[in-house]
């Protein structure tokens, strides 16, 4: 029996060891490359970016209704004040005459209890009632006066909510989208439509610190964007707040006029940030392009461990030379990368 045993634990220790040579070989026969470093003058740095509007909303009902006019489309530009969406306004229009009818009996009855109070303080100067009767005709008239009050600003309440059942453009702009449709049900803060303001579009991008930090507040931007050509902007900001993630802040820069009609939020863009001067230059970090993976929205390469094993690792990419591209953050210098992303993520 124990020799039985230690048999099977031999060949159960000889089988773990084969399966780890394997994977060890699978890794090993991994087609490598070191990033690749290169000291000079960046002349400039190529992110992509994106067209957005500076100012954009979202037109949303504060009471439900059913929408029974829609009188825009995506597309359409609008003026101010015009009137874009009307929601089934009836019930609350019947609580507006309702409370209006309550309003006009209450005022009958304040109307009569000052009729009331002048003929008991006559019959009080003639010594027929008590001052107390008086007193008690005097409070039935100042209860139906705060009634009327009380009633007036329901009657307003009311008035002002039926408002709500109209919905307006907030300014001149264009509709950029319209997900609901004639007879749809509106809810409180569910979104009708978008508007935007066109003469407010700007170019936006995500920049690495270790390249703004070399922006100069001087300095001119390129701006690339499909059919248009190249051209550059000086009016640009950077806004302070530094993304902990990613290591990146926004650059925003203002559009020319003439290019804000012929484009729309969301349009794909390219913007070229100038570099630092020769005593500024920084290492640049390059890899092969075969290296690089897309996965979604995100760019990723399969970096060596010291163990020679491949780890995903996502990057952030800069301009291309070649068959090399920058790697702006997500690599170190003496670090080497897997130039067939598919067979690394195969290695178990």
């Amino acid at each position: 029996m124990r020799h039985r045993l230690f048999v099977c634990a031999t060949f159960s220790f000889a089988l773990t060891a084969s399966a780890v040579a394997a994977e060890a070989v699978t890794a090993s026969a991994l087609r490598v490359a070191p990033v690749q470093v290169i000291v000079g003058n960046a002349q400039s740095t190529t992110l992509d970016a994106v067209v957005e509007a500076g100012r954009q909303t979202m037109v949303a009902a504060q009471v439900p209704g059913a929408i029974v006019s829609l009188a825009v489309k995506a597309g359409d530009r609008v003026k101010a004040g015009q009137v874009l969406i009307r929601l089934d306004a009836r019930t609350a229009q019947s609580g507006v005459e309702s409370n209006h009818a309550q309003l006009e009996a209450a005022r009958a009855q304040a109307a009569l209890a000052d009729r009331d109070l002048k003929r008991q303080q006559a019959l009080f100067e003639k010594q027929y009632i008590s001052q107390a009767a008086v007193e008690r005709t005097r409070v039935a008239l100042e209860t139906a006066q705060a009634q009327v009050r009380a009633l007036a600003a329901q009657v307003g309440a009311a008035t002002t909510q039926t408002t709500y059942y109209t919905l307006s453009a907030p300014y001149a702009g264009v509709v950029s989208e319209v997900p609901v449709s004639l007879g749809d049900l509106a809810q409180p803060g569910k979104p009708l439509l978008t508007i935007y303001d066109p003469s407010t579009l700007r170019i936006s991008s995500n920049v690495p610190e270790s390249v703004s930090s070399a922006l100069k507040s001087d300095a001119s931007l390129t701006i690339g964007i499909d059919g248009l050509p190249d051209f550059q902007v000086s009016k640009w900001q950077l806004l302070p707040a530094l993304d902990a993630g990613s290591h990146t802040r926004i650059v925003r820069a203002a559009l020319p006029p003439e290019m804000q009609a012929s484009l729309a939020p969301g349009s794909f863009a390219r913007i070229s940030l100038p570099g630092r001067t020769p005593k500024e230059a920084t290492p640049r970090l390059f890899v092969p392009s075969a290296a690089i993976l897309r996965r979604a929205e995100l760019w990723v390469v399969y970096a060596m461990t010291p163990d020679g094993r491949p780890h995903l690792r996502q990057v952030r990419l800069g301009e291309a030379r070649g068959d090399q591209v920058e790697v702006l953050s997500g690599l170190r210098e003496g670090e080497s990368v897997a130039l067939d992303p598919q067979a690394a993520a195969q290695v178990r």
